[in-house]
Protein backbone atom coordinates (compact mmCIF):
# COMPACT_ATOMS: atom_id res chain seq x y z
CA UNK A 1 0.00 0.00 0.00
CA UNK A 2 1.33 3.65 -1.07
CA UNK A 3 2.48 5.28 2.41
CA UNK A 4 1.46 9.02 3.00
CA UNK A 5 5.14 9.82 2.12
CA UNK A 6 4.25 8.56 -1.27
CA UNK A 7 1.02 9.88 -1.46
CA UNK A 8 2.39 13.28 -0.72
CA UNK A 9 5.05 13.03 -3.81
CA UNK A 10 2.16 12.06 -6.17
CA UNK A 11 0.43 14.89 -5.73
CA UNK A 12 3.34 16.95 -5.88
CA UNK A 13 4.24 15.80 -8.95
CA UNK A 14 0.36 15.97 -10.06
CA UNK A 15 0.61 19.37 -9.07
CA UNK A 16 4.15 20.65 -10.86
CA UNK A 17 2.65 18.65 -14.32
CA UNK A 18 -0.36 20.87 -13.55
CA UNK A 19 1.93 24.16 -12.99
CA UNK A 20 3.92 23.56 -15.68
CA UNK A 21 1.44 22.55 -18.75
CA UNK A 22 -0.81 25.38 -17.63
CA UNK A 23 -3.25 23.06 -16.76
CA UNK A 24 -3.46 21.53 -20.00
CA UNK A 25 -1.65 18.28 -18.39
CA UNK A 26 -3.55 16.82 -15.20
CA UNK A 27 -6.98 18.18 -15.52
CA UNK A 28 -7.92 14.86 -15.97
CA UNK A 29 -7.03 11.38 -15.86
CA UNK A 30 -7.65 8.12 -17.59
CA UNK A 31 -11.68 8.95 -18.73
CA UNK A 32 -12.20 10.88 -15.47
CA UNK A 33 -11.63 14.63 -13.75
CA UNK A 34 -9.72 15.36 -11.19
CA UNK A 35 -10.94 17.20 -8.30
CA UNK A 36 -8.86 19.52 -5.95
CA UNK A 37 -10.41 19.34 -3.17
CA UNK A 38 -9.53 21.47 0.35
CA UNK A 39 -10.87 19.86 3.60
CA UNK A 40 -10.43 21.42 7.11
CA UNK A 41 -8.26 19.59 9.28
CA UNK A 42 -10.19 17.56 11.88
CA UNK A 43 -7.17 18.01 14.48
CA UNK A 44 -5.74 21.03 13.34
CA UNK A 45 -8.34 23.22 11.51
CA UNK A 46 -5.79 23.70 9.35
CA UNK A 47 -6.81 23.83 5.22
CA UNK A 48 -5.57 20.42 3.80
CA UNK A 49 -5.83 19.76 -0.36
CA UNK A 50 -5.51 16.51 -2.10
CA UNK A 51 -6.08 15.75 -5.93
CA UNK A 52 -8.63 13.02 -6.41
CA UNK A 53 -10.13 11.06 -9.34
CA UNK A 54 -13.84 11.67 -10.14
CA UNK A 55 -15.04 8.57 -11.58
CA UNK A 56 -19.03 9.48 -11.90
CA UNK A 57 -20.55 12.85 -11.93
CA UNK A 58 -24.27 13.35 -10.51
CA UNK A 59 -26.32 14.86 -9.32
CA UNK A 60 -24.43 18.31 -10.37
CA UNK A 61 -21.46 16.59 -8.19
CA UNK A 62 -18.46 14.72 -8.43
CA UNK A 63 -18.15 11.23 -6.77
CA UNK A 64 -15.10 10.53 -5.37
CA UNK A 65 -13.65 6.81 -3.58
CA UNK A 66 -11.88 7.04 -0.76
CA UNK A 67 -9.67 4.09 -1.47
CA UNK A 68 -6.08 5.17 -0.73
CA UNK A 69 -4.49 2.62 -3.25
CA UNK A 70 -7.05 -0.71 -1.15
CA UNK A 71 -5.28 0.35 1.79
CA UNK A 72 -6.81 -0.92 4.93
CA UNK A 73 -7.28 2.50 6.56
CA UNK A 74 -9.07 5.53 4.88
CA UNK A 75 -7.17 8.43 3.81
CA UNK A 76 -6.65 11.48 5.73
CA UNK A 77 -9.01 13.59 3.60
CA UNK A 78 -12.09 11.33 4.15
CA UNK A 79 -11.95 11.89 7.49
CA UNK A 80 -11.80 15.52 7.46
CA UNK A 81 -15.11 15.65 5.11
CA UNK A 82 -17.05 13.53 7.96
CA UNK A 83 -15.97 15.35 10.56
CA UNK A 84 -16.58 18.88 8.80
CA UNK A 85 -18.57 18.47 5.23
CA UNK A 86 -17.85 21.57 4.10
CA UNK A 87 -15.42 21.14 1.73
CA UNK A 88 -14.53 23.55 -1.51
CA UNK A 89 -13.29 21.91 -4.36
CA UNK A 90 -11.89 23.21 -7.72
CA UNK A 91 -12.37 21.34 -11.52
CA UNK A 92 -10.85 22.20 -14.75
CA UNK A 93 -8.32 24.68 -13.06
CA UNK A 94 -11.52 26.86 -12.29
CA UNK A 95 -11.94 28.84 -9.20
CA UNK A 96 -12.94 26.72 -6.21
CA UNK A 97 -15.75 26.69 -5.13
CA UNK A 98 -18.11 26.27 -1.34
CA UNK A 99 -19.25 22.18 -1.70
CA UNK A 100 -20.91 19.63 0.64
CA UNK A 101 -19.64 16.22 0.76
CA UNK A 102 -21.87 13.38 1.38
CA UNK A 103 -20.78 9.78 1.94
CA UNK A 104 -22.77 7.89 0.14
CA UNK A 105 -25.69 5.60 1.86
CA UNK A 106 -25.51 1.64 1.56
CA UNK A 107 -27.91 2.16 -0.86
CA UNK A 108 -26.44 4.75 -2.70
CA UNK A 109 -23.10 2.73 -2.83
CA UNK A 110 -24.63 -0.29 -4.04
CA UNK A 111 -26.24 1.97 -6.90
CA UNK A 112 -22.62 3.51 -7.84
CA UNK A 113 -20.03 1.34 -7.18
CA UNK A 114 -20.85 -0.71 -10.31
CA UNK A 115 -21.18 2.16 -12.00
CA UNK A 116 -17.69 2.80 -11.43
CA UNK A 117 -15.92 -0.82 -11.06
CA UNK A 118 -17.71 -1.43 -14.50
CA UNK A 119 -15.40 1.34 -16.22
CA UNK A 120 -12.60 1.81 -13.73
CA UNK A 121 -11.52 -2.15 -12.68
CA UNK A 122 -8.47 0.01 -10.56
CA UNK A 123 -11.02 0.42 -7.97
CA UNK A 124 -12.62 -3.30 -7.64
CA UNK A 125 -8.66 -4.34 -7.39
CA UNK A 126 -8.21 -1.45 -4.83
CA UNK A 127 -11.58 -3.26 -2.88
CA UNK A 128 -10.39 -6.59 -3.61
CA UNK A 129 -7.31 -5.42 -1.44
CA UNK A 130 -8.82 -4.55 1.66
CA UNK A 131 -11.41 -5.72 4.50
CA UNK A 132 -12.79 -2.05 4.51
CA UNK A 133 -15.73 -0.95 2.69
CA UNK A 134 -14.19 2.04 0.28
CA UNK A 135 -16.41 4.63 0.69
CA UNK A 136 -18.05 6.77 -2.07
CA UNK A 137 -18.12 10.59 -1.32
CA UNK A 138 -20.58 12.37 -3.30
CA UNK A 139 -19.40 16.56 -3.58
CA UNK A 140 -21.53 18.86 -4.59
CA UNK A 141 -21.63 22.47 -5.20
CA UNK A 142 -22.89 24.86 -3.49
CA UNK A 143 -23.38 27.78 -5.21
Amino acid sequence: MPSDRTLRMMNRVHRVAMRVTGGRIGWHIAGMAVVELTTTGRRSGEQRTTLLTAPLRMHGGYVVVASRGGDDIHPAWFHNLRAEPRVRIAVDGEAPVEAIAHIATPEERADWWPLITGRYRNYAAYQRRTKREIPLVLLTPTD
